[in-house]
């Protein structure tokens, strides 16, 4: 099907209907309308390459994650994607993989199709990077990390808000020996949500033992490893938090092989509330991060560049605590 067809069937020339998809307050509206009809009639699809050389403008969005095997992120990407196709814009992803080279092809590929701004969903930031985005004045909009300023923007995740009532439900249970499986070091998300437990550890004046907190890498590999070495520590945890719910998830796999029972033995807790949470036997406890509104979030950011809309630089996201069943009170056995 081509634009000449339609301009037939619509009694117009080919200018016109070129006028019509790109700029159509440049047409009057009862042609305009003519046009819409014999597209639709015709079944005919702009060519998007053409209209990008004619507007000037991709309508395409970036949108970089860590790790697209990890449940968290396809949710996220689908947020994004939702709101996305609302508005008309189509979405490139990518995925760094925690590597920082992979991010920087990442970035020349986005660069290459002429995106028209960046949603980078990862606590990885390379800052030569960023410096070649801001150079060419494309809008971002970061998680967690990256500088705020003229059209950069950044979503940052209240991760201390669901990882203090994670702990206050714990204690109310009971439970004294709190113990707690990072994720990646060199992760500042990890980080921050490792910090924020012995926070509120200290916070609660319980005594941090350098037994019961282990570092993973945000894998369910990852937490099986952590929880069996923690388990033949002899430290006897009551309860254990993971930095997220892959992490907790190898973590009940570790207790299961350990002849151990959960919640009977140790109370676990995830974090992020992935779909397979609720899934989980028993159904995971969990702090929920809603990726869907980390999406939204950070579409609405890049599109406030776009469309010359007031913003805010920096946007708050809340998690809060989902109890299920990986959690119950302290038997006082395990508490002794």
């Amino acid at each position: 099907m081509k634009i000449q067809e339609v301009a037939r069937r619509a009694r117009v020339s080919t200018a016109t209907v070129s006028r019509t998809i790109n700029n159509p307050s440049l047409v009057d509206p009862q042609t305009a309308k003519r046009v819409w009809k014999a597209v639709e009639d015709l079944g005919y699809y702009p060519n998007s390459q053409a209209r990008s050389l004619v507007s000037g403008r991709s309508r395409i969005l970036g949108l970089i994650v860590s790790d697209i095997t990890n449940p968290f992120f396809p949710e996220l990407i689908k947020g994004f994607e939702d709101v996305a196709i609302q508005h008309e814009y189509e979405i490139m992803i990518s995925s760094t993989n925690y590597d920082s080279s992979r991010m920087a092809i990442c970035v020349r590929r986005m660069l290459e199709r002429k995106v028209e701004g960046v949603a980078i969903m990862t606590s990885e930031m390379d800052k030569h990077l960023v410096d070649q985005l801001t150079h060419r004045n494309v809008p971002m909009v970061f998680l967690d990390v990256g500088p705020t300023g003229d059209r950069v923007h950044n979503i940052v995740v209240d991760y201390a808000m669901g990882i203090n009532e994670a702990v206050n439900h714990l204690l109310s249970l009971g439970h004294r020996r709190i113990g707690f499986i990072g994720g990646p070091p060199g992760l500042k998300s990890a980080r921050i949500r490792r910090s924020a437990f012995l926070r509120s550890l200290g916070q609660h004046g319980i005594d941090r033992d350098a037994r019961i907190v282990e570092a993973g890498d945000h894998t369910v590999d990852g937490g099986l490893a952590a929880m069996t070495r923690m388990l033949h520590s002899g430290c006897g945890p009551t309860a254990v938090l993971a930095s997220n719910d892959l992490t907790a998830i190898g973590m009940m796999r570790a207790v299961r092989r350990a002849g151990l029972v959960v919640p009977r033995d140790i109370s676990i807790v995830g974090f992020d509330d992935i779909r397979l949470a609720e899934f989980t036997e028993p159904p995971l406890t969990t702090v929920r991060l809603s990726r869907t509104e980390l999406g939204e979030r950070a579409f609405q950011a890049l599109l406030s560049n776009l469309d010359g809309q007031p913003r805010r630089s920096e946007n708050k996201v809340e998690t809060h605590l989902v109890v299920r069943e990986t959690t119950c009170p302290v038997h006082s056995r395990s508490a002794s």
